[in-house]
């Protein structure tokens, strides 16, 4: 807001106010038409930041419906598992896959046994087999790994059912990439939702805005003032440790897409109030406004110059957060954005008054996120085993020790890595003896191990974390080298961090569907295991899993044959196709579609967690979308990072 309309706010424009003050009142504000065009534009501007500040509560109470609903889906999910353990508990789940020994085993496969279960495909009841991918063209994807089976007949489904279906099985759908930029697109339901978010925020700005030349001062303000109350809210969803994981049973990177759309709107907004004010200064201000202010001296005044510091924060870390900017220079990522946060927040507490209380909270989620939990009650440093494996290319980082029985003030207290973890959990990795520039980066990587009982009362229980990096470069190429010349490593852990959602998903389900793809067996290993191994894992569901790998290197080494052969003596059905460095893509999305149709039409629920590259997913969340549009009962999980 210009000087002139500064003046005409502090001093009510009033004719008492002109009384009392004489000759200091511009002589414009005794002309009654401009008096009042003067308290319409102050009245409809003041009028429109109480609208938008009531933002944040549409919001939380949008959380808190969706929160309603994570509850209910958790108690019924609980309630189901619960079921199943009662059963086999009771005996009812004697014969089934899964209800066999399930005690941890140690055996070694000898040399012919390791290299046919590591390379070929391996189904635990022998009923089906993969065809000689010599046989096949290179191109799999829309031809049958196996043979599909019927599915099950089902009873007749009203009109309003089949309705819902389809409907559902729409929003499951993940359409292909957009073309040129390939870029990935989220499932249709995400869309929406995504879409539904920036579309409050738009009318917001647009509810009873007044249109028009002589009224553009209001949309440029409503643009600042609608990038101010979503600050809270961006820092928030970008926040390690938040509330949002309680209500939504979603840990942050799940939410990580909300972010990046709600900065990019920001960054929009930011884009908009600037050239806005621009343009009504340059053009559309009246001249009477005006006074005597020259263009140079509205663009050099202190609140314009700290106006351009925060704007040209922001979109320096809009620009440093894309895709591509962060796989290339990823370090470089981390410290700009901490750094243009800082900067920014300054500018912005400067430029406009009125965002203050929205600058404190942001920068008070920032720093408790970074400091208080970060860097003090989530991390712990400890000594790790470092190995490299036999592709040369990919690092396998252990830790070990004793997670002691849970006191009072352990419980209060404890909230970090050595306290123990879930399946599909992951970790932020510092290993300061890489020298200066690496020794303030935390690299994220999902723990590649299963997740530790619970300690009894009496006696503690030995963790081993294990992860799971491959070498590319900045971070990886650093450690790789330093692997080469040491066995163990000083390092830091900042963690846990993760969402129990997928393991609820499969828990729930009588058929339980894993599909990794490469290193995507580090999240779908620990969900594996913590259904099919321990004292209460015995559910007599059924678990299947696929492992796509690139080389026979990495489904010999990233995870030890002896430790799937546990899985598959506790029940588990599992496929590892021959390589697609030498056979070509499986044909995913049809063993899985296959493996829907036969599990998803009995009424016990199909549960399938993914975890792969892009293409990948995509397949597998289409084919389960498929089988929701035919009536079947099916759960998908995606576990995939969002940056």
């Amino acid at each position: 807001m210009n000087a002139a309309l500064r003046q005409v706010v502090l001093r009510s424009v009033s004719a008492a106010a002109a009384d009392e003050v004489g000759d200091e009142i511009p002589d414009w504000a005794r002309d009654p038409e401009k008096v009042a065009y003067l308290r319409f534009l102050i009245d409809a501007l003041y009028y429109g930041r109480d609208v938008i500040a009531s933002y944040n509560l549409v919001v939380l109470a949008v959380v808190l419906v969706l929160a309603a609903f994570q509850f209910r889906e958790t108690r019924r999910d609980r309630r189901k598992w619960r079921e199943r353990l009662a059963g086999a508990d009771s005996g009812s789940s004697e014969g089934k896959p899964g209800s066999g020994d399930t005690g941890h085993r140690t055996d070694r496969l000898d040399a012919d046994e390791e290299e046919s279960f590591s390379s070929s495909s391996t189904l635990s009841e022998g009923d089906v087999t993969p065809p000689d991918p010599k046989n096949v063209d290179l191109d799999l994807e829309d031809r049958p790994l196996l043979p599909r089976p019927s599915p099950p007949a089902r009873p007749a489904r009203s009109r309003f059912r089949r309705v819902s279906q389809r409907l559902r099985a729409w929003l499951t759908y993940q359409p292909r990439p957009i073309p040129i930029v390939n870029r990935q697109l989220p499932s249709n339901g995400t869309s929406i939702f995504v879409l539904a978010f920036m579309g409050l925020n738009v009318f917001l700005h647009f509810y009873q805005l007044p249109l028009g030349a002589k009224y553009f001062f209001l949309f440029a303000d409503r643009s600042g003032y609608v990038f101010i109350v979503n600050l809270p809210l961006l820092y928030l969803l970008a926040a390690k440790t938040q509330p949002l994981k309680v209500l939504t049973g979603r840990s942050y990177e799940a939410l990580n897409i909300f972010h990046r759309r709600l900065g990019e709107f920001m960054c929009l907004e930011a884009l908009v109030h600037m050239v806005s004010m621009l343009v009504w200064r340059i053009f559309l201000e009246p001249d009477w406004l005006v006074g005597g202010d020259t263009l140079r001296d509205y663009l050099f005044h202190p609140l314009i110059l700290e106006g351009f510091g925060a704007f040209l924060s922001y979109e320096l870390l809009y620009f440093t957060s894309l895709a591509s900017f962060r796989q290339r220079w990823y370090e470089l990522f981390l410290a700009s954005h901490i750094l243009l946060q800082v900067l920014a927040l300054v500018f912005l507490w400067l430029h406009f008054p009125t965002s203050r209380p929205y600058v404190a909270s942001s920068l008070a989620i920032f720093l408790l996120d970074r400091l208080v939990w970060r860097l003090s009650l989530k991390s712990m440093s400890t000594t790790a085993d470092v190995t490299i494996l036999e592709d040369g290319e990919t690092l396998m980082l252990s830790a070990h020790w004793d997670i002691s029985p849970p006191t009072t003030s352990s419980r209060l207290f404890t909230h970090n890595i050595r306290a123990g973890w879930r399946p599909t959990d992951h970790v932020f990795l510092t290993v300061p003896c890489l020298g200066r520039s690496h020794a303030l980066q935390a690299h994220p990587f999902t723990i590649a191990s299963a997740a530790p009982p619970p300690p009894p009362s009496s006696r503690p229980t030995h963790a081993r974390l294990d992860l799971l990096i491959r070498s590319h470069a900045g971070f990886t190429a650093a450690l790789l080298s330093h692997a080469r010349t040491t066995s163990t490593l000083q390092i830091r852990l900042d963690g846990p961090y993760g969402s129990p959602h997928a393991l609820s998903t499969l828990r729930a389900a009588d058929t339980a569907l894993l599909v990794a793809g490469g290193s995507g067996i580090a999240v779908v290993y620990p969900l594996a295991a913590a259904l099919l191994l321990g004292g209460r894992a015995t559910t007599g569901q059924r678990v299947r899993m696929l492992w796509v790998v690139h080389s026979r290197s990495h489904a010999d080494g990233w995870v030890p044959p002896p430790r799937l052969r546990e899985l598959v003596d506790a029940g588990m059905e599992l496929v590892v196709p021959a390589p697609t460095g030498e056979a070509g893509r499986p044909d995913v999305a049809g063993l899985v579609e296959g493996w829907v149709a036969e599990g998803g039409g009995g009424g016990g629920g199909v549960g399938v967690v993914v975890s792969g590259p892009d293409g990948m997913n995509r397949s597998v969340v289409n084919a389960c979308a498929e089988g929701i549009g035919r009536g079947l009962d099916v759960r998908i999980a995606v576990e995939k990072f969002g940056w």
